[in-house]
């Protein structure tokens, strides 16, 4: 995507291919920083304190930190044991994105056929581009997707602006271009279509306010920042005709976890009978978990996220306390939305129904025999 003319995504090695680089997403929009990851203990502190985040970015974040495994290997024959022990390490690091396992798995199983160190570095190189790649295409194709369902309201509009709301950020910067729940969108304007995002601050981090806000900005898509409880009288007074957000793990049952207010936003949909979609690449599936409001983790973050909140003061990026300093608070930092209020997926293959059932007809493969 583009970032005042220049191509850039939220993650890259560098020319010498021993430095991974990112997007340090906790200083936006008021800082744009770099910052090298060049260990494994570099990438578990980027992903546990949210330097990089969403789920499929976490995947290939996760991905290029077992690449850097068997750079730092201690011996160059890079000893299995030792390379299956960090990658335990980065799967540990956040609970509730599947890409983030998913993505170590499959870096590791592939690195693992390897002859020697030389080979195992080359493979896990290999195998971690092409996990970025893939993401990027299956989020191009989620775009091509949910801009129908966009054209289809415009259409029944007259060419009146469609409006639409999101939750948390879910655009590029949580994935590696055109993002998921961002993507139809971003095919819509760039299409012509006259469309308005409401844009959800999603405390307790705010990357509503601070990210999806900055990404369309960027882009030039009209949008508007509203408090987390907005949503609701937005879609009583009819002035929200869709509600697409993103996911960090979905059962194959149709359940989504995703940031916390997400599951608020679809009662209050399902209560004023707005389409409620989810925007995922088939990594976010999570093809052993059937019931995800009992057995999807959900991370609890530090408290300090809530009692504290970061802005621009006279050109400095400050935190400040907004409770009572004696007062505990508890940051659960997901929430799961039951199928039945999930209108329908965007996946890489098309539209389905939450259900097991259309799910697995999209993902026929995924079916156990």
């Amino acid at each position: 995507m583009k970032v005042d003319g220049k191509n850039i995504r939220p993650i890259w090695l560098d020319s010498d291919l021993n430095v991974v680089k990112i997007i340090d997403q906790r200083l936006l929009p008021h800082e744009f920083v770099i910052a090298d990851l060049k260990t494994v203990d570099d990438v578990i502190m980027s992903i546990k304190e949210m330097y990089v985040r969403g789920a499929p970015l976490i995947g290939v974040t996760a991905a290029f930190g077992v690449y850097l495994a068997t750079l730092n290997s201690p011996v160059k024959t890079i000893e299995d044991d030792y390379l299956i022990e960090e990658c335990q390490r980065l799967k540990a690091s956040r609970p509730t994105a599947v890409n983030l396992a998913w993505a170590v798995d499959k870096v590791l199983s592939e690195t693992l056929k390897a002859d020697n160190g030389s080979g195992k570095i080359d493979t896990a190189r290999n195998e971690a581009e092409k996990i970025a790649e893939d993401e990027a295409e299956k989020c191009r194709k989620i775009g091509e997707h949910g801009l129908d369902l966009i054209d289809e309201i415009s259409r029944k509009k007259q060419g009146a602006t469609v409006n639409l709301l999101t939750h948390c950020n879910a655009g590029w910067l949580a994935c590696i271009e055109y993002g998921t729940a961002t993507a139809p969108i971003y095919a819509a304007f760039d299409k012509g279509l006259d469309i308005h995002v409401w844009v959800d601050e999603t405390r307790p981090l705010n990357q509503g306010a601070r990210l999806t806000a900055w990404e369309l900005g960027k882009h030039g898509v009209k949008h508007t920042v509203i408090t987390d409880n907005a949503g609701g009288h937005l879609m009583q007074h009819h002035m929200v005709d869709m509600v697409i957000v993103g996911t960090d793990r979905t059962t194959f049952t149709g359940d989504v976890a995703n940031k916390i207010g997400t599951y608020l936003k679809a009662l209050a949909a399902r209560d004023n009978n707005i389409p409620f979609y989810v925007a995922l690449p088939s990594s976010t599936f999570d093809w052993k978990l059937k019931d995800g409001i009992k057995e999807i983790p959900i991370e609890e973050r530090d408290p300090d996220e809530i009692r504290h909140v970061q802005g621009l003061d006279r050109g400095s990026i400050r935190s400040v306390l907004i409770s009572p300093e004696e007062s505990p608070a508890a940051n659960f930092a997901f929430d799961v939305t039951p199928a039945r209020l999930v209108t329908g997926f965007i996946t890489e293959r098309g539209i389905c129904k939450a259900s097991e059932k259309d799910i697995l007809s999209l993902f026929p493969e995924k079916k156990k025999p």
